[in-house]
């Protein structure tokens, strides 16, 4: 992102985003701006498949929404996700309340089988950008 990126305060990503640099656009559209994560995998701070961990600004907005969120904090948060998947970058309020959906739903029906299925799910999005 270029430097003065969130000088008006904290901003949800968009579909064709200016605060990008080319080489951010690029990493971004691959889903390889995730790719330093897998570090807090091997560190066993983070999941590979869990909710998408959000910034504390953002959770105040969803919390002020729908106060379910916090129930989030009972599992390790992951690289990828159903909601991630399906729904995307979130880039309103109303993709930030589905994901929290999905993402409770996940915490209830969570498999290996439905682990190993988002997982390369992930990786078919990220080879085709």
């Amino acid at each position: 992102m270029r430097e003065d990126a969130e000088s008006d305060g904290p901003q949800l990503a968009q579909e064709c985003d200016a605060r990008l640099t080319r080489v951010g656009r690029f990493l971004r559209k691959h889903h390889l701006d995730e790719l330093p994560q897998f570090w807090n995998v091997l560190l066993g701070e983070m999941s590979m498949v869990g909710y998408r961990p959000e910034r504390q600004y953002f959770i105040d907005k969803i919390m002020e929404q729908d106060g379910r969120y916090k129930c989030l904090y009972a599992i390790r948060p992951g690289v990828t996700s159903e909601a991630t998947i399906y729904n995307g970058y979130t880039d309103t309020m109303e993709k930030m309340l589905e994901r929290l959906n999905m993402d409770l739903h996940y915490m209830e029906t969570a498999t290996l089988k439905g682990d190993l299925v988002i997982i390369l799910k992930t990786f078919g999005i990220m080879s085709q950008g």
